[in-house]
């Protein structure tokens, strides 16, 4: 082999390694890139999963609140209720606070 094979092979050779290089550097883009959008589908599903809990919980515990605040303002609404009224006494008490004068 004379040196212009000998040349011509060394630049064969490195033609080849650098479409190895650019096969390779695409390939590794293209796993990247779809390592990405397979993790921001999972963060996505992930997230709207979470939200979806939370806002259930939200909503059992408003649910629970407004509940408690009905029987809360229904056991006062049926204390009143059973408090004896003395219609007499406080109208005269009413009569005597408002319409007689200090003396």
């Amino acid at each position: 082999m004379d040196d212009r094979e000998v040349l011509q092979h060394l630049l064969d050779l490195e033609s080849k390694a650098a479409t190895l290089i650019s096969d390779a550097q695409a390939e590794a883009d293209r796993r990247v890139s779809e390592g990405e959008k397979q993790n921001s589908l999972l963060f996505e599903e992930t997230y709207a999963n979470e939200v979806r809990i939370l806002e259930t919980h939200y909503m059992e515990s408003i649910a629970a609140v407004k509940e408690n605040y009905r029987s809360q303002l229904e056991a006062y609404r049926e204390s009143l209720k059973a408090m004896p009224q003395d219609i007499d006494t406080f109208s005269a008490l009413a009569r005597k606070f408002f319409l007689e004068k200090e003396t």
